[in-house]
């Protein structure tokens, strides 16, 4: 875990009396300024290696080497971040303040229009209007995993749960709704996936329930590419790039071209944890959320606070930290490392997503490429490690199947 006094090696920024962003209820995210990205980097991936769209890697398991963390300490508020695009001298400023979470719950909450010629994949637009009443009580909890950009199945299986209406509007009232992260890469249409969440988000809030989201290692990987580009970072395998990386693992050149500051905001001040009805909500099935604190709000508060650096090799060391996986598939140390996570953060399961289900099952993704034959039908999440996990990624992105899923759920 972070403390003040580690060593920091390398390019790492030490940013060393930064500390944590105080959680105040506000409507900042939603007012944040939307200005013409700058162009990114070009990239051809690695050298002598062409390009792989829709491959889904397996690596950085557990007890993969990582790079040298970089110094944490909470005592003075972090500063404004840059948002250097390919190098931090050509970068456009970007004004990031501390954020308290990115949903709103004051009475007046913004609505988010859109004009009649624009489909669910335009940038939206925000506008307010005042709340009148709210429904008492929360309402039914719900999950989504993994999209990476599809949308089209995304809105098939909302409509199905009845969380929204034939114009993809919210219709569930005060019902609570939480995404798991990976909006983008591997998909055809990411950036419509994501500003059909922000646009729920305000929504729901208005009609007394909420949509929220959690943050996936494609959306640390994502923020990189478009920050840093082909800057150079340290790997455990060598030298990389985001650019290179983001490419490998399914980037769509059309997200790139339609991702605006509003995007990269909303992706940076997203959660990485959550505590719902006694379900501990994470995107990735592994325990480095123990790295960053004690509690959920620690976890939280830490990873923003690092993002705000703009640091290259810190993004990056998230990134890697964040696409390990299958920590509780082992039947003998998986229902341990499930007790780590629930005992040091509460809840009896945790849900997540990342790691899909047929990889889960062994049927695809061996450890030696062998892809022969395929998934069978994913008709719903996996309940694993002695009953206290449950996937969620159904495998979207391998003919398997988008999930949406009410909790709790029976086994």
């Amino acid at each position: 875990m972070y403390g003040s006094a580690t060593v920091v090696e390398g390019s790492m920024t030490q940013g060393a009396g930064q500390g944590p962003a105080m959680r105040t209820d506000t409507l900042r995210d939603f007012r944040v300024p939307v200005t013409e990205p700058a162009p990114y980097t070009e990239s051809v991936g690695v050298p002598g290696e062409a390009p792989v769209y829709g491959a889904y890697p397996a690596y950085y398991e557990e007890g993969t080497p990582v790079p040298p963390r970089p110094a944490y300490a909470p005592e003075a508020a972090p500063p404004s971040a840059t948002g250097p695009e390919a190098t931090p001298a050509t970068a456009p400023p970007q004004d990031e303040e501390p954020d308290d979470g990115y949903t709103p719950t004051q009475r007046d909450l913004p609505v988010i229009g859109r004009g009649a010629s624009e489909g669910p994949g335009d940038t939206v637009q925000v506008h307010y209007v005042p709340q009148d009443s709210a429904p008492t009580g929360p309402g039914p909890l719900y999950v989504v995993g993994d999209v990476h950009g599809y949308l089209d199945e995304l809105v098939t299986e909302l409509r199905a749960q009845g969380l929204i209406d034939a114009d993809c509007r919210w219709s569930a009232g005060n019902a609570r709704l939480w995404f798991l992260g990976d909006f983008t890469d591997r998909g055809p249409d990411g950036i419509g996936v994501i500003d059909l969440v922000m646009r729920l988000s305000a929504e729901a809030a208005a009609a007394g329930g909420y949509c929220k989201a959690l943050m996936g290692n494609h959306e640390l990987l994502l923020i990189g590419a478009k920050r840093f580009g082909d800057t150079p970072v340290v790997s455990g395998a060598g030298t990389a790039t985001f650019q290179a990386a983001w490419l490998l693992n399914g980037g769509q050149r059309t997200d790139m071209d339609r991702l605006q500051d509003v995007h990269l905001q909303w992706m940076s001040r997203l959660d990485a944890a959550a505590l719902e009805d006694g379900h501990l909500l994470l995107h990735s099935d592994t325990t480095a959320y123990l790295d960053y604190g004690d509690s959920i709000e620690d976890v939280n508060d830490t990873i923003h606070e690092l993002l705000t650096r703009n640091d290259a090799d810190i993004t990056w060391d998230l990134f890697r930290k964040f696409t390990k996986r299958f920590a509780f598939r082992d039947e003998e140390t998986g229902p341990q490392a499930v007790r780590e996570l629930l005992g040091t953060y509460g809840g009896g399961r945790v849900v997540h997503g990342h790691s899909p289900i047929p990889y889960l099952l062994g049927e695809v993704g061996t450890e030696d490429g062998d892809d022969s034959h395929g998934p069978e039908r994913v008709d719903g999440p996996h309940v694993y490690a002695d009953g206290l996990a449950i996937a969620m990624d159904g495998g979207v992105t391998m003919a398997g199947k988008l999930l949406v899923v009410q909790l709790p759920l029976n086994d």
